[in-house]
Parts: structure tokens; sequence; C-alpha cells
């Protein structure tokens, strides 16, 4: 689920300028949601997070033999697991959402403010998934040609038919 971007041209560069539609003038009830989402989202990363399920995982199971293991039991941590999964999905997603907005408007203040950048890059989120990929193989040709030249360029990124080997690490994963 992506927000809604609107584009003006208020930059000096004339390249377009996104305005999320969670801005100042949304209504409480969201800007209050989206700092729920956000402080939900961080406090669950928590180690005390995570040794509070642990501690609840653990009281469950210690109380399956006063239960006697029953269909119930097993229930309330199936029933609660399930809601608590379900309600995270959504917090997790608005908030991975706004950083991800959040970056590609960084990206493209970036792009903007670079002299010899593309600016037409500026929205490459917005591209189709063809559009990409022969974006992609127009980098991949302009590395190739740098490296022919003899300049230091890095490394492309692997194809999808290539495995990736984990540095340290000296088997090769899937990519």
């Amino acid at each position: 689920m992506t927000p809604h971007v609107s584009l003006s041209t208020t930059s000096p560069s004339d390249a377009p300028v996104r305005r999320s539609a969670s801005s100042c003038d949304d209504p409480p009830a969201r800007e209050y949601f989206r700092r729920f989402a956000h402080r939900t989202s961080f406090l669950v990363g928590t180690p005390s997070a995570f040794l509070t399920a642990l501690a609840v995982v653990f009281v469950w199971a210690i109380t399956g033999p006063i239960f006697h293991y029953s269909d119930t039991w097993q229930l309330v941590i199936n029933t609660g697991t399930t809601i608590v999964t379900f309600l995270m999905v959504f917090l997790i997603q608005t908030t991975q959402n706004r950083d991800a907005s959040a970056v590609h408007l960084k990206l493209d203040e970036l792009i903007r403010a670079t002299k010899h950048a593309r600016n037409h890059l500026v929205a490459l989120e917005q591209l189709s998934d063809q559009e990409l990929a022969e974006l992609e193989l127009e980098f991949k040709k302009v590395h190739d040609a740098a490296a022919a030249r003899g300049l230091s360029v890095a490394p492309p990124p692997p194809s999808s038919d290539q495995p990736v080997v984990v540095r340290g690490h000296g088997t090769p994963r899937p990519g």
C-alpha cells in the first residue's frame, strides 16, 4: 500500500516535489494513528518487548499441565498470537511506508541537488517493472564501459541467476 503523493513544481530546479497525503492538514485521527504506529513499531522492536513476549509464552507453557493441555489452553495462545500478528502487520506496514517515503524524498533531493544527475530519475519508484529493468540494463552498460576504460567502479549488483556470496561465509546462497 503506497501513500498518495501529489507533485508540484515549487523547487528552484523545476523538478517535481512530492507532497505526501499525510501532511499537517490531515485530520487529527490520522496524525494520532501515525504517532501510535510509529511508537508501537519502535517499542515492539526493543529487547524489553521480546522478553515480555517470551515471558507470556513461558507462562502459557507452564500452565499447560494445570489445564491438562486442553483445546482451550491451546486456543488461547493461537488466538492471541493471531490477533497480535494481524494488527502488527498494519502498524509495521504504515511505518515502513512512511520510512520509504522519507528515504525517497531524501534521495530525490540529492538527485535534484547534484549538478550532473538526471532529474528524470527523481520519481523512479513510479516506473513499471519493465522500465526499471531497462534502466538497470542501461546502468550495467555504463558500469561495463567504465570498467573497460580501466576506471575504478563498484561491482554491479548480482543478477538473479548468479549466486550471492556473503563475505566471511564461503558458501554462496541464491540471489
